[in-house]
């Protein structure tokens, strides 16, 4: 799946207070002070009411516990703004700054992709042709399961190659390390199953973290160098992204700008964070300025303007989705009534991140955080998207918030179960208040028995039964929610 780092209902965080902490130290125009100003102070949801729910970075920060977030933005094909809030690490009490480094997670693919097709490019592959023509030290194992349809380079990019293994869970410190032919096929010290054929290639799309790994072997049987030496030297270096890197584990001298990754409770990740061999799905180490260079030079290749590392041909084939509407070459392509945008997110243990750019402008986001809780990027998304006046990027579902009574508010409180786990619905201070596992949201009516919350995106409505007693609510129609008390 592609948006990653989107939560429901049941992933709504815990809210505990977090000192904000900036680390900007670079002078910008009045006017850029300006943006940034309201960018920090207009982070927005899926959903706003006439009064427009807005709310600044600070609080949204507390409210889902986020150590450290960085952003930078993208402005006419220029780097305008970047900065750092909180903390990098909370017991060291490192501030984020500029140059702190994020694990980028599966934004990891993105560069990968651009890697791949510089070998396609230099006609040291063809993005149509059997995988097992590149692979050298291991090859796939076809089964029936396959249909005798072979896979492809494309396909492999794509997700449409029909293989398993969503996503990797990464190594703690200290543990021992697969080499990729062992997570390839599932052996210890790998702790993911054998990468295989789920489905035969070419039908559907599934996203597969399995898939990118056997690319990652193909790249260092075709260059015969190490995956981290052939990105920095043809991808990451070209393009600018000059204090990022793929080595796992990450070198010793790069600590002091690595932020620790945090669960969503504040406790820190077991060794500040884990370790991914598999670097071209999940090994990327970046920042947002250096994600924005990526950005700026996709848009300026696109365009005919550049080719640091893609011909402009080769990046328009590398942003045209292969299968679906979306899923181009390592990248996804959003249509927003005729506005398109290339991105990806990323979900490591303990972090999470998202990036855009637009295709028709140079415009552009990257942001980064070190908290399993990555709610707050569509928010801050949204903020800069709208205070940058982006064409037809967000565009909120609106809601009339109504009074209601307090007879009928008063019928909703109670203890509920979702999936086995309590949900208590309280008034407070007038307020309806749904609390989950000492998750607190505010609840919106806009009916009697209508509402929803800001944190997660959905319709919620109360039931009854034929006496006209509360029996629970459902989320988005298909989820429901007994009342038990």
């Amino acid at each position: 799946m592609k948006k990653i780092y989107s939560i429901g209902l049941l992933a709504i965080l815990l809210l505990f207070g977090v000192k904000i902490i900036t680390a900007q130290t670079t002078n910008y125009s009045p006017e850029v002070e300006k943006r940034i100003k309201q960018v920090e102070n207009s982070l927005m949801t899926w959903v706003q009411t006439p009064d427009t729910l807005k709310w600044t970075l600070k609080q949204r920060m507390a409210l889902y516990n986020i150590p450290g977030l960085s952003i930078a933005v993208v402005n006419n094909y220029k780097v305008e703004w970047a900065k750092g809030y909180g903390w990098a690490d909370k017991s060291d009490q490192r501030s984020v700054t500029n140059q702190t480094l994020f694990q980028a997670a599966s934004i990891s693919k993105s560069l990968n992709g651009v890697g791949v097709l510089k070998l396609v490019q230099d006609k040291k592959l063809d993005q149509n042709t059997d995988i097992n023509q590149y692979l050298k030290s291991w090859k796939f194992p076809y089964d029936s399961t396959a249909k005798n349809r072979k896979i492809t380079i494309a396909e492999l990019l794509s997700h449409t190659a029909g293989l398993t293994v969503h996503g990797f869970p990464g190594y703690s410190k200290g543990d021992s390390l697969p080499s990729i032919t062992d997570i390839l096929d599932g052996k210890k010290p790998a702790n993911t199953a054998a990468v295989r054929s789920q489905f035969a290639p070419g039908l559907k799309f599934q996203y597969s973290g399995g898939g990118i790994t056997i690319l990652q072997l193909i790249v260092m049987n075709i260059t015969n160098q190490p995956y981290d030496v052939y990105m920095w030297k043809n991808v990451l270096q070209p393009m600018g992204m000059i204090h990022s890197f793929y080595k796992q584990p990450p070198p010793a001298d790069q600590k002091p700008l690595l932020a620790s990754g945090y669960r969503p409770d504040g406790k820190k990740i077991k060794g500040d964070y884990h370790i991914y061999p598999e670097e071209a799905a999940a090994g990327l180490w970046t920042n947002p300025t250096d994600l924005c260079n990526y950005i700026i030079e996709t848009q300026l290749s696109y365009h005919g303007k550049s080719k640091k590392v893609l011909s402009p041909e080769m990046t328009k084939l590398r942003l045209t989705p292969y299968f679906n509407n979306s899923s181009a070459l390592g990248v996804f392509i959003e249509n927003r009534e005729g506005a398109k945008y290339f991105d990806h997110a990323g979900a490591n243990e303990g972090f999470r991140c998202v990036y855009y750019g637009s295709l028709d402008e140079g415009r552009g986001v990257a942001v980064m955080i070190n908290s399993d809780n990555g709610t707050i990027l569509d928010e801050v998304v949204n903020s800069v998207a709208s205070v940058y006046n982006w064409k037809n990027f967000y565009n909120p579902v609106i809601k009339k918030v109504v009074p209601i009574p307090d007879t009928v508010l008063s019928s909703y409180v109670g203890k509920y179960e979702l999936y086995g786990n309590p949900v208590f619905i309280t008034m407070e201070n007038n307020k309806m208040i749904l609390n989950y596992s000492n998750i607190s949201c505010n609840m919106y009516f806009t009916s009697d028995n209508d509402f929803f919350i800001t944190e997660f995106k959905g319709e919620n409505k109360f039931l009854r039964d034929s006496l006209n007693n509360v029996t629970g609510f459902s989320i988005n129609e298909n989820t429901i929610v007994k009342k038990t008390k």
